[in-house]
């Protein structure tokens, strides 16, 4: 049975495909163990996580500033791993009902965990907000 390309979990399986051909972009673990890890599921950039997918939904790292530019536009909510309230400022959980592009924010994310990592950019910089969930 195939899945549609509008399920979570084929759309993160796009953005993987699109990004593991980046250097330094390790995909998610396979088996077992990405099940019973943080960030085991997650797209890596030289061993960091940048994107993921939790509960369905699309969780990226991205500098604080662009999360409170998110957060005004309703397109989501900080991540918080534990359901504790204890929300990580550097984290974001896409909204199901955003229309943000969810490659995009994994590039940006590339970008951002990327530039942290080696001190250098490792993808295109942010160019603004891009509306139009038209690629995964």
């Amino acid at each position: 049975m195939s899945q549609s390309m509008d399920t979570p979990t084929a759309r993160f399986a796009a953005i993987v495909s699109a990004l593991c051909d980046q250097p330094g972009v390790t995909p998610p673990a396979d088996g077992p163990q990405a099940k019973q890890s943080f960030g085991a599921n997650g797209l890596k950039i030289h061993n960091k996580i940048f994107a993921m997918l939790v509960g369905e939904r699309l969780v990226v790292k991205l500098p604080k500033q662009r999360i409170d530019d998110l957060l005004a536009d309703g397109q989501g909510e900080r991540f918080d791993p534990r359901r504790d309230g204890r929300l990580m400022r550097e984290w974001f959980v896409l909204s199901p009902t955003s229309d943000e592009d969810w490659l995009a924010l994994a590039r940006e994310a590339l970008a951002f965990v990327g530039e942290a990592s080696t001190g250098e950019s490792s993808a295109a910089p942010f160019a603004g907000p891009r509306r139009g969930a038209s690629e995964p």
